[in-house]
């Protein structure tokens, strides 16, 4: 039988699968019906195993890890997902220009403020991790290296190094402030430590808390990965959106909190001090980073003894393009001064900030930062998103401070700042700030000693910072 009779007979004869053949029918009926049943065998066996490939590629398809690169970063994953890790990168090219800076030895010039791969994933959904090291800078640092358990969104447990949750300037990532260097307000507040917190955010993000437990770090100083005395340090911090979930618009993105911490030294040493950015003795730097003030009396030396509390009341409020933050902090210390003439203090710094910005080309400023509407591409007439940032902000130093813990005509005892800027956001992964900072100095200046802080505080401070940043 030829191919074309055998299909016809078998699509006008297809009724005859599965039925009996007659003793009458003829011998072709019969091998007609006998190849019809062949072809119905290998139509099943062919389904069959299209079923079987499938089920091969599915359970080959959940071995296969994962690869994915976006604006997000590059993601590795496990093909259950239990195991998730994601590179991302911050690079900063800095520069600071001062004027009028007689004295002042190598503050000009270009430098990489910070240079870090960020390793962060999850391990088992619930699981979350990050390992930040900084090769910015004249030493390579590890910033963060901690894990957090997410029991529930509103309980979660961290341990490691990371941020005590106390400033709300300091809390917000580096790669979003509004300036290329953070307000005088940090000068009061602890850098990163090691220890242990609760935490958890409540309906929704409306409501978050945290306190925790550490080892106690000097005002803007970055732990060194030990403890210098048997006692700890606690953290906390409450801050609340109350419109979040509402449906008043203009208010949603109006958020108020407080933070503090509390500790005491038993033992007495420079470590509880504040750090020694811009000069070699504990103290507190200035927007272009130069130490103003540092605890330098003309005889003896300076070290933590007792108690060590902070406060910060902070809030800030965003709608549509304008943006504003404030915040204060106290930083209450108990010191001594070793030597000849011994004598101990409790000092009280004070410091307070505001900050407003408003994108020029309409996208919604927010904590996390400005994401352009249309990336800068001049081909298709794209400019990315422009803001123009202010900032006025002042800190206060004890007036027991002098001269028994530093010497007045070399530190001085307060300051003001003023700074203007302006934020190109090209795209989410690329931004360049320019910025001018103005600072007046009460005191200080008179010493002859041409180092720090002296040398600073004998004229204004004023500076320009450019920065191109790359962040993914």
């Amino acid at each position: 039988m030829n191919i074309k009779r055998t299909l016809a007979v078998v699509i006008a004869g297809g009724a005859l699968v599965g039925q009996t053949v007659r003793a009458d029918d003829s011998d072709e009926l019969k091998a007609l019906k006998q190849e019809i049943d062949a072809l119905d065998q290998k139509v099943r066996i062919l389904e069959r195993n299209g079923e079987l490939d499938k089920d091969a590629a599915a359970e080959k398809a959940k071995t296969v890890p994962l690869i994915k690169l976006d604006g997000s970063g590059f993601t590795f994953s496990s093909a259950d997902t239990n195991f998730v890790t994601t590179l991302h990168g911050l690079i900063q090219f800095d520069n600071r220009t001062f004027f009028g800076d007689k004295n002042i030895n190598g503050n000009d010039g270009f430098l990489l403020r910070r240079a870090r791969p960020i390793f962060t994933g999850t391990l088992f959904h619930d699981f979350d991790y990050n390992f930040t090291p900084d090769f910015g800078g004249t030493s390579v640092q590890i910033f963060d290296a901690y894990l957090n358990y997410r029991a529930k969104p509103w309980l979660q447990f961290k341990a490691g190094k990371f941020k005590p949750p106390v400033g709300l300037e300091n809390l917000q990532s580096d790669t979003v402030t509004a300036f290329n260097e953070r307000s005088v307000v940090n000068d009061l507040i602890p850098g990163r430590d090691v220890g242990f917190q609760v935490w958890g955010d409540i309906a929704g993000g409306a409501f978050s808390y945290a306190v925790g437990v550490f080892n106690g770090v000097g005002d803007a100083r970055n732990s060194a990965n030990f403890d210098f005395e048997d006692n700890r340090e606690i953290a906390a911090r409450i801050f609340a959106l109350p419109f979040k979930n509402t449906s008043i618009k203009a208010l949603k993105g109006l958020g108020i909190g407080i933070a503090g911490t509390w500790g005491e030294s038993s033992v007495t040493n420079v470590t509880g001090l504040p750090g020694t950015t811009g000069g070699s003795l504990g103290g507190y730097t200035t927007d272009g980073q130069q130490q103003f003030f540092a605890y330098n009396p003309a005889t003896g030396s300076v070290v933590e003894n007792g108690t060590h509390w902070r406060l910060s009341p902070q809030a800030y409020y965003y709608y549509g393009p304008f943006s504003l933050m404030a915040e204060y902090a106290v930083s209450d210390q108990q010191l001594s001064r070793v030597g000849p003439t011994p004598a101990r203090a409790d000092l009280q710094n004070t410091a307070w900030e505001v900050t407003g910005g408003w994108v020029l080309t309409g996208e919604d400023a927010t904590y996390t930062g400005v994401t352009p509407r249309h990336n800068f591409d001049p081909k298709t007439g794209g400019w990315g998103a422009w803001q123009l940032v202010a900032r006025y902000g002042q800190l206060d130093i004890d007036n027991n401070t002098f001269p028994l813990f530093a010497n007045p005509a070399s530190s001085a005892t307060g300051l003001e700042t003023y700074s203007v800027g302006l934020n190109w956001y090209l795209n989410r992964d690329i931004t360049v700030k320019a910025s001018y900072s103005h600072t007046d100095f009460t005191g200080g200046g008179k010493s002859a000693a041409l180092t720090s802080p002296s040398v600073v505080t004998a004229h204004d401070e004023d500076v320009f910072f450019t920065r191109i940043q790359l962040s993914f």
